[in-house]
């Protein structure tokens, strides 16, 4: 089995959703798991996360932003992994993010994680999605409703739980992303043997 690590926060269960959905994805593709682990899980795993062939990182967006606890993780990796040989150089990452709104500042988020990625020398996987329900024709059911390219979005109304938001567009959108990044992580690891 090839490890794929999800690292996310989920400060009230829809990321979270997201990052289940993810799991998901990754586990389409043989031979491929997916290994949950929160922010706070991740802090005391740097060997699991050492380990793993891919890691896929998820954060809610706050003001415009990952949330503060992802913020902690991303700022503990600079010791436990950067100072200790860039452990994680050459690994595949990717990324995904919930927020109230539609837009919600999403990218930015996405933008942040991946210059994460980037500082750790690992190669990122974007979502390879066209946008969707952004004509007549389209739909809020559709892969990629919200337009993303950088990685998976989710909108999730602030007034429902995480037992109903985010819709299933985008929990459908988490899993691909998940199954893309798995298929690419075995392309890159059968290359690299």
């Amino acid at each position: 089995m090839t490890n794929i690590a999800i690292v996310y926060h989920s400060g009230y269960g829809h990321t979270a959703r997201q990052a289940q959905a993810v799991k998901a994805g990754i586990e389409r593709v043989a031979i491929m798991r997916g290994l949950l682990l929160t922010t706070e899980e991740a802090q005391s795993r740097w060997d699991d996360l050492a380990a793993a062939e891919a890691i896929i990182f998820g954060a809610p967006t706050y003001v415009a932003g990952p949330s503060a606890a992802f913020k902690a993780f991303q700022e503990a990796s600079s010791h436990a992994v950067m100072a200790k040989g860039y452990r994680w150089k050459n690994k595949i990452a990717a990324g995904f993010t919930n927020s109230g709104a539609q837009a919600g500042d999403k990218l930015a988020t996405l933008m942040q994680i991946a210059l994460f990625a980037a500082q750790h020398g690992m190669h990122w996987i974007n979502l390879d999605l066209p946008p969707a329900n952004n004509s007549s024709f389209g739909s809020k059911a559709e892969l990629n409703r919200l337009g993303f390219w950088l990685g998976a979005a989710a909108q999730s109304n602030v007034d429902e739980g995480s037992e109903i938001a985010p819709p299933e567009a985008d929990l459908a959108t988490a899993r691909h992303l998940g199954q893309r990044v798995a298929e690419a992580t075995l392309q890159f690891v059968r290359g690299r043997r």
